[in-house]
């Protein structure tokens, strides 16, 4: 190694500095395109082609997902393996309300920054583009495929309203439940009919029943999806859509079997055939390395950004959680608005394409590649985020 790693980390500060624009750009695109889940054909291509461009070996479609990405810069020499994780999925009808345009381009400029001085940093460098996190677990699936096994180390950020490195996140489950009943007319024969929307309906009234029960933190929410045709029919199918959430793994599955009973008890009470099953996204509890968090911070603190003192209690769901139950990781949260601006809503999509989110996501950029080179060159520091890893 010829460089310092104080020299190593000012060199590609300035080399992100240099890449604004176009990383700008590229976080741009997405955000003016939109894609959701597993849908993101554009992003991941433009993602790729600045891969190429940048000189790593890339490859599109991993893991049996056409958007996902693993990307490898050709500079191997022995010492952990770093992997900067990308997202780019949008929501429906809100767009970038979640930010994902800006942690593309932060993994994007932490890549590309590195990647002129990686015959100086020793190790491995992984850009890991992963497709929709938002419900469909592009990450579960491609930690399931086996690319996450070589991985000494995951990092990403997310934008948010407040500045949080060591925050965890729920494990959540996504459950559908459907009655089937039996129609009949409302008013000349109602008694002939199985009321399968009383059934959803005593579902959520067992549900509200159990709410004072369940532990602090823990979400059991959803939305009724089919409550029947007509008034003057007995509805004979009426269905629902759940996520339940908690910030451990077992309980979650535990409160999953509380919404199963509360819905065997509402069959039972009207009559109606009950269908309960698991679909879309099931993502484990974010597991953040307390070592790997303090690098990170002391990085993105000599960039002048300090964390929040006083944060919200609520939490979200990410498959960011299933990467760190297989590897030390972090998810990192760097402020773009103000606090009372929450995710998912409009004005957070206005701030994933701010001149503050953007600045942020330059800043982010350099923060993940200043931890990379920690991390590879410090081999104290990686002895501590293995053992913490295997401990805990």
């Amino acid at each position: 190694m010829s460089m310092t790693r104080e020299a190593l980390k000012q060199r590609v500060c300035e080399r992100i500095d240099r890449l604004a624009d176009e990383l700008i750009a590229v976080s741009q695109k997405i955000y003016e395109h939109p894609e959701l889940k597993f849908e993101e054909y554009q992003a991941s291509r433009w993602l790729a082609e600045a891969l190429k461009e940048g000189g790593f070996s890339v490859e599109l479609g991993v893991a049996g997902l056409d958007t996902a990405i693993r990307a490898e810069h050709p500079a191997r020499s022995d010492g952990p393996t770093v992997a900067i994780i990308g997202e780019y999925d949008a929501l429906p009808e809100l767009g970038h309300a979640c930010g994902h345009n800006l942690i593309a381009g932060a993994a994007l400029g932490a890549c590309l920054g590195l990647a002129p001085l990686k015959r100086d940093i020793p190790g491995r460098l992984l850009f890991m583009g992963t497709p929709a996190e938002e419900g469909g677990g592009g990450k579960v699936t491609m930690v399931e495929a086996g690319l996450f096994n070589d991985v000494d180390v995951a990092m990403m950020f997310h934008p948010a309203p407040y500045t949080v490195v060591e925050r965890g996140s729920l494990a959540i489950t996504e459950v559908e439940i459907a009655f089937q009943g039996k129609a009949a007319h409302a008013s000349a024969a109602p008694w002939e009919g199985i009321n399968a929307l009383d059934a959803v309906i005593q579902t959520f009234n067992g549900l509200n029943a159990l709410r004072q029960h369940i532990r602090d933190g823990a979400r059991i929410h959803g939305v009724i999806t089919n409550g029947g045709a007509l008034p003057n029919i007995v509805p004979e199918y009426a269905s629902a859509h759940f996520y339940v959430r908690a910030i451990q793994n077992d309980y979650r599955d535990e409160l999953v079997e509380k919404l199963r009973r509360c819905a065997e008890g509402a069959a039972l009470a009207t009559g109606a055939t009950l269908s309960f099953k698991k679909v879309g996204h099931e993502y484990r509890a974010m597991r953040t390395n307390h070592h790997l968090a303090q690098a990170f911070t002391e990085n993105l603190e000599a960039l002048g950004e300090l964390l929040d003192e006083h944060l919200p209690q609520g939490l979200g769901s990410t498959d960011m959680g299933d990467v760190s139950q297989v590897v030390p990781a972090i998810h990192a949260y760097i402020k773009i608005c103000p606090a009372e601006v929450v995710f998912h809503s409009r004005e957070f999509a206005k701030a994933a394409a701010s001149e503050r989110g953007y600045s942020v996501m330059l800043k982010a950029a350099k923060a993940l590649a200043m931890t990379a080179i920690d991390v590879t060159i410090d081999l104290k520091l990686l002895q501590a985020i293995k053992e913490e890893f295997q401990a805990t």
